[in-house]
């Protein structure tokens, strides 16, 4: 989970990911920030997120990215 929060506080420093639950319904990840996220994760956690993944209630918080990363390993 550690370096979940790093990789999401490089991409957006000014963000409170231990609190915040509408990454995306809040508009606070714009698709750019999904792209960049979902190559960092990839190679972070060596896994393959498949476009069948990629749902707003998967990316809305750190826990539930967090969450997606332990099932794909």
């Amino acid at each position: 989970m550690e370096k979940l929060m790093n990789i999401l506080t490089e991409l957006k420093p000014d963000v409170d990911f231990e609190t915040e639950k509408g990454l995306i319904d809040n508009a606070i990840l714009d698709s750019f920030d999904i792209v960049q996220l979902i190559g960092q994760l990839q190679d972070t956690f060596d896994i393959e997120i498949s476009p069948a993944e990629i749902l707003p209630e998967n990316f809305n918080s750190a826990e539930a990215l967090w969450s997606m990363i332990q099932k794909l390993q």
